[in-house]
């Protein structure tokens, strides 16, 4: 496999990591063979070290530092809240135009954390997809900006507004997700890391990374008719190596 890289300096670099695939090595993903940071090393015969975390469901921006100095000061800026992230992610039914979710969420010691995301809708879709008592199925493309960086933060805080990413489990509709899979084949999770911007701690530089979207999102926004020009989503990704 092979990472599409976004941005490089001799501090830095970003690549656009594909749904599916591992930050680095775990426990408890025993049957995943590939992993972000081992291919990023090999592919630039360089140690790399990750500046933040993505889910392995999730595609898009992810971050490295090239030595320990660096690994340190960018870790110090997602701490300290100074890295502006933005997502894409497609949900069941029709979200507001736009919201704040401030719901706390527990930790895996069961310790309550602040969690906060901001979101606005870019898009609304309505398919001839008969779900239920419905003969139509309603959708949404949002952009959400989470505040604070908690695990599945996005993914709990959309299903707890009752708008669940398609293809998100455990936390989504598992109706939806065998929906999508049986009609169009598709069960790979619509949340993507679009874009990263943050002040570079050492050339003191203003640095916004976007990632373009990955064939499945691309096509799941075809399914819905909804133009990624009209809503100012990153270009297709000139492969289709997902």
């Amino acid at each position: 496999m092979h990472l599409d890289i976004l941005y490089e300096d001799e501090y830095l670099i970003a690549v656009n990591k594909p749904h599916g695939l591992l930050v680095h090595r775990s426990s408890i993903a025993s049957d995943a063979s590939e992993f972000a940071l081992q291919i990023l090393r090999q592919q630039i015969g360089k140690m790399v070290h990750p500046a933040h975390r993505l889910d392995r469901k999730t595609g898009g921006v992810l971050l490295f530092s090239l030595n320990r100095e660096m690994d340190g000061l960018i870790q110090s800026l997602f701490a300290n809240r100074q890295v502006s992230k933005k997502y894409l992610a497609v949900l069941r039914g029709h979200s507001a135009a736009e919201g704040t979710i401030d719901y706390p969420l527990k930790k895996e010691n069961g310790m309550m954390q602040e969690a906060i995301t901001h979101y606005k809708t870019l898009a609304l879709a309505e398919i001839d997809l008969p779900f239920g008592k419905h003969p139509t199925s309603r959708y949404s493309l949002v952009e959400a900006q989470p505040e604070t960086g908690r695990m599945h933060q996005l993914r709990r805080h959309f299903a707890h507004i009752l708008h669940p990413i398609i293809g998100d489990r455990p936390h989504g509709c598992n109706k939806q997700n065998k929906l999508w899979k049986e009609t169009y084949q598709m069960d790979t999770m619509m949340l993507h890391a679009s874009s990263l911007s943050f002040i570079h701690p050492i050339l003191n530089t203003s640095i916004s990374i976007e990632a373009p979207i990955h064939y499945e999102f691309a096509r799941v926004l075809a399914t819905l008719q909804i133009s990624s020009a009209d809503v100012h989503v990153p270009d297709l990704l000139p492969t289709m190596d997902v």
